[in-house]
């Protein structure tokens, strides 16, 4: 089994986004026994007491709209011994890849990519930042159909 983990800053935009769209996308595509998929942060800050954020509000709209349930997902921090459990960890964009590498040494590095390697190169704008969900949407999934077309 491929065991893939999604990651950006805090775990409750695009990295969930990424996970439960790649569930769809390898369910529909009656692979869904072929893979393991999480998702996880680079930072803390969406996490209280040991309890993540669940995903933020016009994300979770974004995927309910595409038909894409993303229920009981909480915010969870990316971590050392995670290295040894995935083959890959796509990352959405270079910040976040840095951090990733740096939370998971030199044994986890070489597994991290950007997601959007797989679709031609570039980055997932933040839609913290953006508001664009609909468009961290659209990259996203260009992303994932990339990266199934290489599994």
């Amino acid at each position: 089994m491929y065991s893939v983990m999604f990651v950006c800053h805090g775990n409750i935009c695009r990295s969930p986004m990424a996970e439960f769209i790649f569930r769809d996308a390898v369910k529909k595509a009656g692979r869904t026994g072929e893979f393991f998929v999480a998702s996880s942060a680079v930072s803390d800050e969406e996490i209280f007491g040991g309890v993540g954020n669940p995903v933020y509000p016009p994300a979770r709209a974004v995927l309910k709209a595409h038909g894409i349930s993303c229920e009981g997902k909480r915010a969870a921090l990316l971590r050392f011994s995670d290295a040894e459990k995935y083959d890959l960890f796509a990352c959405m964009d270079e910040s976040n890849l840095r951090s990733a590498k740096r939370i998971l040494g030199a044994a986890g590095a070489e597994k991290c990519k950007k997601l959007l390697s797989f679709a031609g190169g570039g980055d997932v704008s933040d839609p913290w930042y953006t508001r664009d969900f609909e468009r961290a949407y659209e990259d996203i999934c260009r992303g994932i159909e990339g990266l199934l077309k290489t599994l």
